[in-house]
């Protein structure tokens, strides 16, 4: 090694963020294992790299001893004083013990020590950025795909798009760009392992972000999504500013900012209704597309109690109770859905509840992110 090597080890530190002083250690201590290894040494040895020459010595470390037992280790105290007469009992001496071609030996070790740091600082730094990107939504193109994964190219790493979290009926080609959530992001011998997912109710949201300039501006809120992958989606949102119509600003203008979104779900149907304080008009709002008679709610037992037009049952339960089932979710109320005939003639049989399903432990925290009707249309709930 040489000084040119020394200017290597500068410019590194300035690229890619590496202490050339800890890659000098790095490389003195593997030198050390080198040596006794190429040597066949057993001495306790010290390996000293010139800071400005690159310069490379090995010495031998021996401790002074009234009598010697091990020539490796110890030295006589008379030995000692040959090389320095201030030498004592329990010093350490040094004694330069480099080898005559250890130069090739220590430039291929130095290169192998390099090469493993500047790869570990890289998946540090990787890992680092996207770890802070968890819960955010990134673009990528799929590579390959085996019986467990797509895998996503996203420029410096791949992620991991599971097939479970992939929307029904849903398959990519070599070549799609695909938008995904980043759900975990983990760290492994390979470099950071990065999890994304296409059903996760945090995608809608983050789809909304980026098409609503309101939301990303904090004017409008998302409080609360509910999402049946593939199928359906509801979204809750509210406005801070009176002349700025929540659902409206979502759903823009002749419906292309929501419309934008259904076709980056690849046409699920998504609902956007207005969020309230009012559990009673929240719980109202939530059953749309259907139109809602009146809302009594029990605040102890978290049950809502719905009653609807006759001809307006169906859509609020929606199709094998889709409807019903993601305003119960949007909501977290039990909601008790009965039509103004069954509330005047108490003996025909009460419908069953939809209680709010339990979050799971992978999706977004719910009372961070809810889901409400996107479209605001009157359209049937299938």
């Amino acid at each position: 090694m040489n000084a040119e090597f020394i200017e290597a080890l500068n410019q590194l530190e300035k690229e890619k963020g590496i202490s050339k002083d800890i890659l000098l250690e790095a490389i003195e201590a593997a030198l050390i294992s080198a040596y006794k290894r190429n040597f066949h040494s057993a001495q306790n040895v010290r390996v000293d790299i010139d800071r400005e020459s690159g310069k490379v010595r090995v010495f031998a470390r021996k401790t002074v001893v009234d009598e010697v037992d091990d020539p490796r280790l110890e030295i006589s105290l008379e030995a000692a004083r040959e090389i320095s007469p201030s030498y004592q009992l329990g010093d350490i001496v040094e004694i330069e013990v480099t080898p005559a071609d250890f130069g090739r030996i220590a430039a291929q070790t130095a290169k192998q020590v390099v090469t493993q740091r500047i790869r570990e600082a890289e998946r540090s730094i990787i890992y680092q950025e996207f770890v802070d990107r968890e819960e955010d939504i990134v673009t990528g193109v799929v590579q390959r795909m085996d019986n467990r994964f797509f895998y996503i190219d996203l420029g410096r790493v791949e992620a991991l798009l599971p097939l479970s979290e992939t929307m029904p009926g849903e398959r990519f080609k070599h070549g799609d760009r695909v938008k995904t959530y980043i759900t975990r992001v983990e760290k492994s011998t390979k470099g950071p392992q990065i999890f994304v997912s296409r059903t996760h109710p945090g995608l809608i949201k983050r789809l909304f972000e980026l098409e609503v300039p309101e939301i990303y501006d904090g004017i409008v809120e998302i409080h609360s999504v509910a999402r049946e992958a593939g199928h359906r989606s509801k979204i809750a949102v509210s406005s801070r500013d009176e002349q700025v119509d929540p659902v409206g600003a979502c759903v823009g203008h002749r419906g292309m900012r929501v419309q934008t979104v259904v076709n980056e779900l690849r046409g699920e149907k998504i609902d956007v209704v207005p969020w309230s304080e009012d559990p009673e008009e929240f719980v109202a709002n939530a059953l749309r597309p259907a139109k809602v008679t009146r809302v009594e709610v029990d605040e102890e037992e978290k049950v809502a109690r719905v009653v609807v037009p006759d001809h307006q049952l169906s859509l609020a339960i929606g199709k094998e109770g889709q409807n019903a089932r993601l305003a119960a979710k949007l909501t977290g109320w039990k909601i008790d859905i009965r039509s103004e005939s069954e509330v005047e003639n108490p003996e025909i049989e009460e419908p069953e509840m939809e209680e709010p399903e339990a979050e799971d432990p992978a999706s977004e925290d719910p009372a961070k992110v809810s889901e409400e009707d996107v479209s605001g249309s009157e359209e049937s709930p299938d």
